[in-house]
């Protein structure tokens, strides 16, 4: 295998092109490209001079900062794997992730380090530990001298087989697991990226998303460090805040999920905001409502909308900003270098022309498997296709439409019901800041749902207007049979709702209308 497409040369490359424009803006302090290669080259030395080798992993706990992405690109350099962990996570979901990555090394910026610490002091041998930051391993050896083993793969190359980089999942269903991509599939899924985004050195990329995901570096940052744009990084999104950063940086391009684009345009300031300088704003993670996508269009901002998970990569559709107004909620095409199947969910044949089934996802992407979990990759990886889980529509002209996650899907009644579908009919109602919907075991319908609702500010609707809304403009089998209203719907660590959580979150105000038919 060769060592082609390995990333640790990305930084070299803009070094020597680009040495003094700035790659990172972090929180106003700017990190030149001449900076950056410096930097993480002689980290990349002190751990290999410290007997951390080709195949280790490299834990972090730590916000987004220059300092994460110097690592970054010094574990590129070496031969390591960085396992970004979540600060948002408690001790103990932090010690489990711990005990599967098995790092070698454990880096801590100093604001995590309590809860840090405390994880890995449930392990039953904790990894050595080290502050994130040029006071830590970057003056000195990042921990004692680590004595060879003899299972690691041999010399010193960096492939392009070789893990790069392992994320978790984000667990909103079952145990997280932990993916594992190597510098190949960041490679090509940033390649993908540059055929479509078309990030050049002038652009400044505004990166809200954590670093702890997959998107968080192969949705804009790294294509940018490869193209010479800035980046300026955002450690925690707060609406205000990345208003003013669009405005007073002359942000060109970013990347967020729904409940982002929401928020902006909920806050006070979103109509007065100079939003010229965007030129790109990216939607994933989660289906896009429309109303939403009107606001956005509304202020001259065609969002291109896209989809995409963390096991291929992550991108794997997208719909060019020239037919967002167009093609209002669809996720596009598959980017160059990205091959789809639709498949029938139930016998796995796959389909052909307009058609509705589980998204099949293959190219060089897509991940090399869970780690240290055969079984979970063997299923993922079937047939030679990544199973995405969700639904799609497929039209006549080849483009697709996500419905929803297949194990979100409820039968209602004999029919399927899409809670997506639902919830985008909720938050047409005025007084419907944000929904959610799950289903429910039903004695007679098998299974109903239940509407989770976030009030607007200054609004009270009751639960049969709203209701009364959805019977308007939904069949009957697709009506909930109640609402909850609740202040906060529960969340991913990347603002996806957890539906695993929806049950307990609220009090209940009851709403059982009349159930007419069947169908």
């Amino acid at each position: 295998m060769s060592s082609l497409h390995t990333l640790g040369r990305w930084t070299a490359d803009r070094a020597l092109s680009t040495p003094d424009r700035t790659a990172i803006d972090d929180r106003g302090v700017p990190l030149s490209y001449r900076d950056l290669e410096a930097r993480s080259t002689a980290l990349a030395g002190a751990l290999k001079d410290s007997g951390y080798r080709r195949g280790d992993r490299i834990a972090t706990v730590t916000g987004n900062s220059a300092d994460h992405v110097v690592a970054f690109f010094a574990c590129a350099k070496a031969g390591l794997v960085l396992v970004p962990l979540s600060w948002r996570l408690s001790a103990r979901e932090l010690a489990a992730q711990l005990a599967l990555a098995d790092p070698a090394l454990l880096l801590v910026e100093e604001e995590f380090s309590a809860v840090a610490m405390e994880a890995a002091a449930r392990l039953a041998v904790p990894p050595p530990s080290a502050a994130l930051g040029r006071t830590g391993v970057e003056s000195g050896p990042p921990a004692p001298l680590r004595l060879l083993e003899e299972n690691g793969p041999s010399g010193d190359t960096v492939l392009d087989g070789d893990p790069l980089l392992m994320v978790f999942t984000s667990g909103t269903e079952a145990e997280p697991k932990a993916v594992v991509l190597s510098h190949a599939n960041c490679f090509w899924t940033n390649l993908s990226l540059s055929r479509t985004a078309e990030i050049g050195s002038r652009d400044v990329v505004l990166a809200v998303l954590p670093q702890f995901h997959a998107g968080g570096w192969n949705i804009q940052p790294l294509l940018a460090w490869w193209t010479g744009a800035t980046v300026v990084l955002e450690r925690t999104f707060d609406a205000g805040r990345v208003l003013a950063l669009i405005e007073d940086r002359k942000v060109t391009t970013m990347m967020g999920v729904p409940a982002h684009y929401l928020m902006l345009a909920s806050h006070p300031r979103f109509d007065r905001t100079d939003l010229s300088s965007l030129g790109r704003a990216v939607v994933g993670g989660a289906p896009m409502p429309a109303p939403l996508l009107r606001t956005w269009h509304s202020r001259g901002v065609a969002l291109a909308q896209g989809y995409g998970l963390s096991e291929a990569g992550p991108n794997v559709l997208c719909l060019p900003e020239e037919e967002a107004g167009a093609r209002v909620g669809m996720a596009g095409k598959p980017y160059p270098h990205v091959d789809v199947a639709v498949a029938d969910p139930v016998t796995g044949e796959h389909l052909d022309g307009p058609c509705k089934g589980e998204l099949l996802v293959s190219g060089p992407g897509v991940f090399s498997g869970y780690f240290r979990n055969p079984q979970a990759t063997a299923a993922a990886l079937a047939g030679g296709w990544l199973h995405t889980g969700d639904l799609v529509e497929r039209d006549a002209g080849g483009y697709l439409r996500v419905i929803d996650r297949l194990k979100d899907i409820y039968i209602s009644g004999g029919e399927n019901v899409s809670p997506a579908e639902v919830e985008a009919v909720l938050l047409e109602h005025p007084a419907v800041a944000e929904a959610a919907v799950a289903g429910e075991p039903d004695p007679r319908w098998g299974e109903t749902g239940v509407a989770y609702v976030v009030r607007r500010s200054g609004t009270a609707p009751d639960a049969q207007d709203i209701l009364e809304h959805c019977g308007v403009r939904l069949a009957r089998y697709k009506v909930p049979t109640r609402v909850e209203f609740v202040d906060t719907l529960p969340r991913t660590s990347l603002h996806k709702v957890a539906r695993s959580r929806l049950r307990s979150a609220g009090n209940l105000h009851p709403a059982t209308p009349d159930r007419q038919d069947t169908a």
